[in-house]
Parts: C-alpha cells; sequence; structure tokens
C-alpha cells in the first residue's frame, strides 16, 4: 500500500474518487464527461483519463449484484403483499436504472483511481 507522502499529495482516497468523480491525480471533480462516461482529460491537472483501461469489470459485476438485490426484494414483495404488476414495474424499474448508473460510475471510478494509485499497466514479459 502506497503510504502517504510527496507523491501521493493531493490525491484524493480511493472512496472519496469513486463516490464524487473526483480526479485521481490532483481531486478536482473532472473524471466524468457524461453520466458514466470518462473525460478525455482532466481539465485541472491535465491527466489523461484515456490512458487508463477499466474495461467491462465494473459491468458484469453491477449485472450480478444489482439484478440479485432487485430480484430479491421484488420476490420478497411479491410473497409478503401481492401488490398488482403495475407496482412492481413503478418500483423495480427506476431502483434499478439508478442502481445500475451510480453504481456504474462509481465502480469505474473506483479502478480508475486504482489503476493510477498503483501505476498498472499491461502486463510485460522480461527480457532475460
Amino acid at each position: 500500500m502506497n503510504a502517504p507522502g510527496k507523491e501521493n499529495e493531493g490525491q484524493p482516497g480511493l472512496v472519496p474518487a469513486a463516490l464524487f468523480g473526483l480526479c485521481p491525480g490532483c481531486g478536482a471533480r473532472t473524471l466524468f464527461a457524461g453520466v458514466a462516461r470518462f473525460a478525455p482529460r482532466c481539465r485541472a491537472c491535465g491527466l489523461d483519463f484515456s490512458a487508463f483501461n477499466v474495461g467491462d469489470g465494473p459491468a458484469a459485476f453491477l449485472t450480478l449484484i444489482v439484478g440479485a438485490l432487485i430480484t430479491a426484494l421484488a420476490a420478497a414483495l411479491e410473497l409478503g403483499a401481492h401488490p398488482p404488476f403495475w407496482v412492481h414495474i413503478v418500483l423495480w424499474v427506476p431502483l434499478t436504472t439508478l442502481l445500475v448508473i451510480w453504481g456504474l460510475r462509481a465502480g469505474k471510478a473506483a479502478l480508475l483511481c486504482v489503476e493510477h494509485q498503483r501505476c498498472a499497466g499491461e502486463g510485460r514479459v522480461r527480457d532475460e
């Protein structure tokens, strides 16, 4: 783990960066240009966000986590209260949408922040 020092000065922690879309380099709120789309670079410090590759990891985990949560909640409501079908639509569609968007932003931001903090890059084979 990186110890606090000169090289990490001004950098936000993982949780604040993920929750608020903070630049992992300077801490400015410049990570996203859209709902879940990264900006090309930080407007404050110039860090190139396109150099990082978070891939589809956040989306895959989010599908499993949100899907299981919503399914369990919908089944519990159905078995406990037997509401009409329209109640399920009114409850679960907006809740699923909000959880997916928020979770995707937080997951992508967290992975980008970790890549930046760990100076992650593509795998390389050592020449011996």
